[in-house]
């Protein structure tokens, strides 16, 4: 269970427990915790952390114990499969997770079944290749969603739990677990914040009570709190999109089918990137006309250049930008519109794309609760043109879209938007 880390909605968990039924066999859950996932920091291990002690309550309900032990993903599930008669994965689409699983598959002398539980349509089936845009990807979808948009039905687990269950870690003290981990300290833990699957079906049912109806024309307010705020729970598989999917279809109207688009098709948009491109997160996943019209604008003269550091620490002559920067560092997220205006600046004020694109990415996985994620790798990317068609050109950008601050004024109150990041760093 390193993808799908919950009790309830779980795909892989219920063909675990259906094979366990015909079997007669007891079911044990595992997670192999690393200390070296790529860009993970304190912020994101103390909200995985908080994920896995709610679903070890959850499981431990169901007659299946997670044991959670310190090493390598693969190598703890192949310690634990060796009296095992078969063993089930979930699945993870970035390149460290397609490894794990790849390793596990070649040190387990048994079957192992690979399913997926965190995508509403499995992604080969949606499309067998890399989609240009949403455009391409929507009509797929559409065609398939009656087949996998249903509950998914609980299995009663029949086998007795295990007398002994393997040894694993107490997650008691999670502030401690961290500490002992080792991980960059650098971005604490976001304060009032909480991982789980608990905290995340608190979420979804404040989005349906009191921002669903009005999502359409909320969400892309920066002054307005009109969001879902379930990025980070979909991310570290705290909830599943299916049934925030299932939770949404039934309410309808303009504000759910606004929000089934972002859950589903976008989503799953950058989950077909993650899953067709070896490139995912390197410059080089760009189109070819993007590559082409930012690199023959690299030397452009930019009205302004920022370091990194300087990006970092929210430093820059806008006072939009620095509001933005300073949600990210501060709450683990950013507001959707305003993540798009912060990558058009960091381009626009980068000494050449290709930096840009690395600094871009580096913040973004580095703060966000939601970062290291298909969605956050497919949003820095749009920025710089992918997923989208060429427009009118102009220095620096070239073809790809531009955003400025006059529009942001013309759209929305800024103002609010700034004065309520101010409130949050007071």
């Amino acid at each position: 269970m390193q993808a799908s880390c919950r009790a309830e909605c779980n795909h892989a968990l219920e063909y675990a427990v259906r094979e366990a039924n015909e079997l007669g066999k007891p079911v044990v859950a595992c997670f192999g915790l690393t200390a070296d996932f790529p860009e993970a920091n304190a912020r994101h291990y103390t909200f995985l952390l908080e994920g896995l002690r709610d679903a070890q309550t959850a499981l431990e309900r169901r007659g299946v114990p997670l044991v959670v032990r310190r090493g390598e993903p693969d190598q703890v599930a192949a310690e634990l499969a060796r009296n095992a008669c078969l063993v089930v994965t979930d699945r993870g689409y970035l390149r460290v997770q397609r490894a794990w699983r790849d390793r596990a598959a070649s040190a387990i002398p048994r079957a192992l079944v690979q399913v997926e539980s965190d995508v509403v349509v499995p992604v080969e089936t949606a499309a067998p290749r890399e989609q240009y845009a949403a455009a391409t990807l929507r009509p797929r979808l559409g065609r398939l969603l009656p087949r996998f948009l249903v509950p998914l039905r609980e299995t009663r687990l029949r086998a007795r739990p295990l007398s002994r269950p393997p040894a694993g870690m107490r997650l008691d003290d999670i502030t401690a677990i961290v500490r002992e981990l080792g991980v960059d300290a650098g971005v604490p833990p976001v304060p009032g914040r909480r991982g789980g699957a608990r905290a995340a079906e608190a979420r979804l049912r404040h989005f349906l009570a009191r921002g669903l109806e009005r999502y359409d024309e909320d969400r892309n307010d920066p002054g307005l709190a009109g969001q879902s705020g379930l990025s980070p729970y979909l991310h570290f598989g705290h909830i599943s999109p299916l049934s925030v999917a299932l939770a949404v279809r039934e309410r309808r109207g303009a504000g759910a089918r606004a929000f089934l688009e972002e859950l589903i098709v976008r989503r799953e948009l950058s989950v077909n990137m993650v899953r067709y491109s070896a490139v995912y997160d390197r410059f080089a996943v760009l189109p070819a006309w993007c590559r082409a019209t930012l690199l023959a604008h690299a030397g452009d003269r930019r009205e302004h250049l920022y370091t990194p550091r300087q990006l970092e620490a929210a430093r820059t002559h806008d006072p939009y930008w620095n509001a933005a920067q300073t949600e990210m560092i501060l709450t683990g997220s950013m507001h959707g519109y305003m993540r798009m205006y912060w990558g058009k600046k960091i381009l626009e004020w980068t000494e050449s794309p290709e930096q840009a694109f690395r600094t871009a990415l580096r913040l973004n996985n580095r703060y966000q609760l939601d970062g290291r994620d298909p969605n956050g790798f497919a949003g820095v990317a749009w920025v710089f043109g992918k997923h989208d068609r060429p427009w009118a050109e102009r220095p620096v950008f070239g073809l790809v879209r531009y955003m400025n601050a006059a529009g942001l004024e013309r759209k929305f109150d800024m103002k609010a938007y700034v004065e309520r990041v101010a409130r949050l760093a007071a």
